[in-house]
């Protein structure tokens, strides 16, 4: 049975009104989450990898160092992906594949780490971000020097052109990309936020579905109130009015499946009441 573990690679802060409607005139963190996906046969995949070091060296240089200044980051040694690995006894070599929900600079840093890796993404995401430097690359929160040297060649880019018919029990998305041949690993598309990016539903062990969302919500209160950030982050999104479309989506399908455990990307409650929830029940 596939086995999931949540963690997260470092965290920046950012106002927590600006996330959410109503939401208090504090800074909270925002974790770079990752997921460590241990399937059975299949061997050993990320979800996403959070921060490195490689941020920092990234962003030392304008214009990169915009985007340091607009989302202040804390990464300890201990945080990062590749040494978080060794705690379930992998090596970063170990990791067969890397799903991208989508290539802000949070979610990709640490690709390189993962020298053995297949890249799995939305063709539509790469092609987006692929040519963009400079200023042109900060607005997309994409920063050239994280993709690994040998990106292309290692990239397997999920086949857009054979989706799948999804049942009832994942209204109201209809159309997904089974991810490994054996619907264990669902990719759905989650637009708004950036183009081209993809949320994944997990089956886990005792038939657990999880529902990874990357930013398609930045607190799970969002979903669950249909409580979409303060409109100025349109500037910040691929398109304000698809985002909260999507939020509306993700409202609708948590109304319907509360017993699927959601999961924002950047969400500290739900990531630690999950981790709390697995350490109980190992």
């Amino acid at each position: 049975m596939t086995r999931v573990h949540i963690l997260h690679a470092g965290y920046c802060m950012a106002p927590e009104h600006i996330a959410i409607q109503g939401g208090a005139w504090r800074s909270i963190h925002f974790p770079a989450m990752f997921a460590l996906i241990e399937h059975p046969h299949l061997g050993s995949m990320l979800f996403d990898t959070g921060y490195s070091y490689r941020f920092f060296e990234e962003t030392k240089t304008f214009p990169n160092r915009l985007y340091r200044w607009m989302t202040p980051v804390t990464l300890r040694e201990a945080d990062l992906a590749v040494n978080q690995l060794s705690a379930f006894n992998h090596r970063p070599q170990d990791i067969s594949r890397v799903f991208i929900s989508h290539f802000h600079a949070d979610h990709i840093a640490a690709l390189a780490d993962f020298d053995r890796a297949r890249f799995v993404y939305l063709p539509q995401a790469y092609k987006n971000v692929r040519f963009a430097r400079g200023l042109g690359a900060v607005s997309k929160a994409f920063m050239p020097g994280l993709i690994p040297s040998d990106f292309d060649e290692r990239s397997a880019p999920v086949d857009v052109t054979k989706p799948i018919h999804l049942p009832g029990e994942y209204a109201p998305f209809q159309k997904g990309y089974d991810l490994l041949g054996e619907e264990s690993i669902i990719a759905v598309e989650l637009p708004g936020h950036a183009v081209g990016q993809m949320g994944l539903f997990v089956r886990a062990e005792n038939d657990q579905l999880l529902f990874f969302v990357a930013d398609a919500a930045w607190l799970k209160r969002a979903i669950v109130k249909n409580r979409p950030p303060h409109k100025i982050t349109d500037l910040l999104f691929d398109d304000g009015k698809i985002y909260r479309d999507t939020l509306s989506e993700l409202h609708t399908y948590h109304s319907r499946r509360p017993d699927v455990e959601i999961v924002p990307s950047h969400c500290e409650e739900t990531i630690t009441q999950y981790v709390r929830a697995t350490e109980a029940h190992p």
